[in-house]
Protein backbone atom coordinates (compact mmCIF):
# COMPACT_ATOMS: atom_id res chain seq x y z
CA UNK A 1 0.00 0.00 0.00
CA UNK A 2 1.64 3.64 -0.76
CA UNK A 3 1.92 5.44 1.72
CA UNK A 4 -0.99 8.24 2.36
CA UNK A 5 1.98 10.92 4.29
CA UNK A 6 5.79 10.45 3.53
CA UNK A 7 8.64 12.11 5.10
CA UNK A 8 11.93 12.03 3.28
CA UNK A 9 15.24 13.43 4.24
CA UNK A 10 13.80 16.34 6.46
CA UNK A 11 16.46 18.68 8.66
CA UNK A 12 15.75 21.55 10.41
CA UNK A 13 17.87 24.01 12.82
CA UNK A 14 17.08 26.92 15.12
CA UNK A 15 20.02 29.10 16.20
CA UNK A 16 22.40 26.23 15.31
CA UNK A 17 20.68 23.10 17.15
CA UNK A 18 19.29 20.49 14.86
CA UNK A 19 15.49 20.17 15.89
CA UNK A 20 15.24 17.88 12.89
CA UNK A 21 17.94 15.62 11.53
CA UNK A 22 17.63 13.23 8.54
CA UNK A 23 13.91 12.29 9.23
CA UNK A 24 12.41 10.00 7.24
CA UNK A 25 8.58 8.76 8.16
CA UNK A 26 5.98 7.43 6.18
CA UNK A 27 2.25 6.22 7.61
CA UNK A 28 -0.38 4.30 5.09
CA UNK A 29 -4.07 5.18 4.96
CA UNK A 30 -6.05 3.76 7.70
CA UNK A 31 -2.92 3.20 10.02
CA UNK A 32 -2.59 4.27 13.75
CA UNK A 33 0.85 5.27 14.45
CA UNK A 34 2.31 6.26 17.99
CA UNK A 35 5.13 8.42 18.17
CA UNK A 36 7.09 8.05 21.50
CA UNK A 37 10.63 9.95 22.66
CA UNK A 38 12.25 11.77 25.26
CA UNK A 39 12.11 15.41 25.83
CA UNK A 40 13.85 17.42 22.95
CA UNK A 41 13.52 14.49 20.76
CA UNK A 42 11.75 16.65 18.05
CA UNK A 43 8.03 15.37 18.25
CA UNK A 44 6.44 18.67 18.07
CA UNK A 45 8.77 19.92 15.65
CA UNK A 46 7.88 16.78 13.81
CA UNK A 47 4.02 17.63 14.10
CA UNK A 48 4.61 21.20 12.88
CA UNK A 49 6.48 20.44 10.09
CA UNK A 50 3.85 18.18 8.46
CA UNK A 51 1.17 20.98 9.42
CA UNK A 52 3.08 24.07 7.76
CA UNK A 53 3.81 25.74 10.76
CA UNK A 54 7.90 25.46 10.38
CA UNK A 55 9.93 24.61 6.83
CA UNK A 56 12.24 22.62 6.84
CA UNK A 57 15.82 23.49 5.25
CA UNK A 58 16.05 20.66 3.43
CA UNK A 59 14.06 17.33 2.68
CA UNK A 60 10.79 16.62 1.29
CA UNK A 61 7.15 16.24 3.05
CA UNK A 62 4.75 14.11 0.42
CA UNK A 63 1.08 13.69 0.42
CA UNK A 64 -1.27 11.13 -1.56
CA UNK A 65 -1.44 9.09 -4.38
CA UNK A 66 0.00 12.41 -6.47
CA UNK A 67 2.78 12.71 -3.60
CA UNK A 68 1.44 16.55 -3.44
CA UNK A 69 4.67 18.46 -1.73
CA UNK A 70 3.32 19.81 1.37
CA UNK A 71 6.45 22.46 1.78
CA UNK A 72 4.57 24.66 -0.93
CA UNK A 73 1.51 24.75 0.90
CA UNK A 74 0.22 27.27 3.29
CA UNK A 75 -0.98 25.90 6.97
CA UNK A 76 -4.56 26.51 5.57
CA UNK A 77 -4.15 24.79 2.67
CA UNK A 78 -2.83 21.44 4.29
CA UNK A 79 -5.18 21.67 6.49
CA UNK A 80 -7.84 21.65 3.40
CA UNK A 81 -5.90 19.05 2.05
CA UNK A 82 -6.67 16.92 4.75
CA UNK A 83 -4.46 16.59 7.65
CA UNK A 84 -5.91 17.75 11.15
CA UNK A 85 -3.90 18.65 14.31
CA UNK A 86 -5.13 18.23 18.08
CA UNK A 87 -2.88 19.95 20.18
CA UNK A 88 -2.81 18.81 23.95
CA UNK A 89 -4.47 21.53 25.63
CA UNK A 90 -8.49 21.07 24.44
CA UNK A 91 -9.32 24.25 22.18
CA UNK A 92 -12.85 24.64 22.38
CA UNK A 93 -15.34 27.13 22.36
CA UNK A 94 -16.40 26.83 25.68
CA UNK A 95 -18.96 29.56 25.96
CA UNK A 96 -20.58 27.58 22.47
CA UNK A 97 -23.20 24.24 23.58
CA UNK A 98 -21.19 20.89 22.24
CA UNK A 99 -23.44 20.93 19.47
CA UNK A 100 -22.67 24.73 18.30
CA UNK A 101 -19.08 23.35 18.62
CA UNK A 102 -19.63 20.48 15.85
CA UNK A 103 -21.55 22.57 14.25
CA UNK A 104 -19.01 25.09 13.31
CA UNK A 105 -16.80 22.69 12.48
CA UNK A 106 -18.68 21.15 9.75
CA UNK A 107 -16.86 21.31 6.38
CA UNK A 108 -18.98 23.34 4.75
CA UNK A 109 -18.12 26.37 2.30
CA UNK A 110 -16.38 29.22 4.19
CA UNK A 111 -16.34 33.31 3.78
CA UNK A 112 -18.56 36.42 4.53
CA UNK A 113 -21.34 34.66 1.85
CA UNK A 114 -21.11 31.37 3.38
CA UNK A 115 -21.82 33.11 7.12
CA UNK A 116 -24.69 34.80 5.91
CA UNK A 117 -26.48 32.61 4.64
CA UNK A 118 -25.50 29.49 7.05
CA UNK A 119 -28.31 27.52 7.88
CA UNK A 120 -27.86 24.37 9.07
CA UNK A 121 -29.33 20.99 7.27
CA UNK A 122 -31.12 17.53 7.95
CA UNK A 123 -27.51 16.20 6.97
CA UNK A 124 -25.93 18.55 9.09
CA UNK A 125 -28.02 17.52 12.53
CA UNK A 126 -27.48 13.96 11.65
CA UNK A 127 -23.76 14.69 11.43
CA UNK A 128 -23.55 16.13 14.43
CA UNK A 129 -25.41 13.30 16.34
CA UNK A 130 -23.01 11.03 14.54
CA UNK A 131 -20.41 12.64 15.68
CA UNK A 132 -21.60 13.12 19.24
CA UNK A 133 -22.17 9.42 19.44
CA UNK A 134 -19.19 8.77 17.99
CA UNK A 135 -17.31 11.11 20.77
CA UNK A 136 -19.82 9.75 23.58
CA UNK A 137 -21.33 13.26 24.15
CA UNK A 138 -24.90 12.61 22.80
CA UNK A 139 -25.82 13.57 25.95
CA UNK A 140 -24.24 16.49 26.45
CA UNK A 141 -25.17 18.05 23.59
CA UNK A 142 -26.59 21.01 24.54
CA UNK A 143 -24.39 21.86 27.84
CA UNK A 144 -22.02 24.54 27.69
CA UNK A 145 -18.43 23.07 26.06
CA UNK A 146 -16.96 24.92 29.29
CA UNK A 147 -18.60 22.78 31.83
CA UNK A 148 -17.12 19.26 30.26
CA UNK A 149 -14.61 17.58 31.79
CA UNK A 150 -11.31 18.12 30.57
CA UNK A 151 -11.45 14.15 28.68
CA UNK A 152 -14.95 15.21 27.38
CA UNK A 153 -13.04 18.46 25.94
CA UNK A 154 -10.46 16.79 23.84
CA UNK A 155 -12.99 13.91 22.80
CA UNK A 156 -15.31 17.13 21.70
CA UNK A 157 -12.07 18.42 20.23
CA UNK A 158 -11.51 15.35 18.30
CA UNK A 159 -14.83 15.71 16.91
CA UNK A 160 -14.25 19.06 15.80
CA UNK A 161 -11.87 17.54 13.81
CA UNK A 162 -13.72 14.68 12.66
CA UNK A 163 -16.25 17.04 11.44
CA UNK A 164 -13.75 18.41 9.03
CA UNK A 165 -13.48 14.94 7.21
CA UNK A 166 -9.64 14.82 7.52
CA UNK A 167 -7.58 12.04 6.18
CA UNK A 168 -4.72 12.21 8.91
CA UNK A 169 -4.88 13.44 12.45
CA UNK A 170 -2.26 14.41 14.60
CA UNK A 171 -2.71 14.26 18.44
CA UNK A 172 -1.03 15.35 21.08
CA UNK A 173 -0.77 13.96 23.99
CA UNK A 174 -4.29 12.71 24.42
CA UNK A 175 -4.26 11.05 28.06
CA UNK A 176 -2.62 13.80 29.83
CA UNK A 177 -4.84 14.93 32.72
CA UNK A 178 -7.25 11.89 32.47
CA UNK A 179 -9.55 9.83 34.99
CA UNK A 180 -8.49 6.09 33.79
CA UNK A 181 -12.48 5.60 32.67
CA UNK A 182 -11.77 8.77 30.33
CA UNK A 183 -8.38 7.30 29.24
CA UNK A 184 -10.27 3.82 28.46
CA UNK A 185 -12.75 5.82 26.76
CA UNK A 186 -10.37 7.56 24.68
CA UNK A 187 -8.06 4.65 23.59
CA UNK A 188 -11.35 2.90 22.16
CA UNK A 189 -12.31 6.57 20.49
CA UNK A 190 -8.77 6.56 18.48
CA UNK A 191 -9.16 3.21 18.08
CA UNK A 192 -12.15 3.59 16.38
CA UNK A 193 -11.32 6.71 14.57
CA UNK A 194 -8.01 4.61 12.70
CA UNK A 195 -10.58 2.32 11.05
CA UNK A 196 -11.20 4.99 8.91
CA UNK A 197 -8.35 7.72 9.07
CA UNK A 198 -4.95 7.67 9.94
CA UNK A 199 -3.71 8.44 13.01
CA UNK A 200 -0.28 10.25 14.28
CA UNK A 201 -0.68 9.73 18.34
CA UNK A 202 2.10 11.84 20.09
CA UNK A 203 2.45 10.57 23.55
CA UNK A 204 4.74 10.08 26.46
CA UNK A 205 2.49 7.50 28.60
CA UNK A 206 3.84 4.06 27.83
CA UNK A 207 0.61 2.12 29.38
CA UNK A 208 -1.50 4.15 27.45
CA UNK A 209 0.34 3.51 24.01
CA UNK A 210 0.91 -0.08 24.75
CA UNK A 211 -3.15 -0.14 24.67
CA UNK A 212 -3.39 1.58 21.56
CA UNK A 213 -2.05 -1.68 20.39
CA UNK A 214 -0.28 -0.18 17.54
CA UNK A 215 3.15 0.68 15.62
CA UNK A 216 5.42 2.89 17.52
CA UNK A 217 8.39 4.89 16.34
CA UNK A 218 10.58 6.49 18.16
CA UNK A 219 12.49 9.30 17.86
CA UNK A 220 15.59 10.64 19.21
CA UNK A 221 17.61 13.96 19.12
CA UNK A 222 15.66 14.45 15.49
CA UNK A 223 15.60 10.99 13.93
CA UNK A 224 13.89 7.82 13.80
CA UNK A 225 15.83 5.70 16.73
CA UNK A 226 13.27 2.30 16.30
CA UNK A 227 10.17 1.75 15.19
CA UNK A 228 8.25 -1.71 15.47
CA UNK A 229 5.58 -2.96 18.02
CA UNK A 230 5.99 -1.62 21.55
CA UNK A 231 7.64 -4.44 23.21
CA UNK A 232 10.34 -4.65 20.67
CA UNK A 233 11.30 -1.13 20.70
CA UNK A 234 11.75 -0.70 24.23
CA UNK A 235 13.27 -4.23 24.15
CA UNK A 236 16.46 -2.14 21.88
CA UNK A 237 19.60 -1.47 23.71
CA UNK A 238 19.60 2.18 22.48
CA UNK A 239 16.07 3.16 23.43
CA UNK A 240 16.70 1.63 26.71
CA UNK A 241 20.00 4.05 26.83
CA UNK A 242 17.94 6.90 25.79
CA UNK A 243 15.50 6.52 28.38
CA UNK A 244 17.31 5.05 31.13
CA UNK A 245 20.68 6.87 30.61
CA UNK A 246 22.54 3.96 30.56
Amino acid sequence: MSALLEVRGVSVSFDGFKAINDLSFAIAPGEMRAVIGPNGAGKTTFMDIITGKTRPDQGEVLWGDLSASLLKMSEAAIAQMGIGRKFQRPTVFEDQSVRDNLRMSLKKPRGPIAALLDSISEVDTARIAELAHETGLEDHLDERAGTLSRGQKQWLELGMLLAQDPQLLLVDEPAAGMTNEERVHTTDLLKRVAANHAVIVVEHDMEFVRNLDCKVTVLHEGAVLAEGTLDHVMADERVIEVYLGR
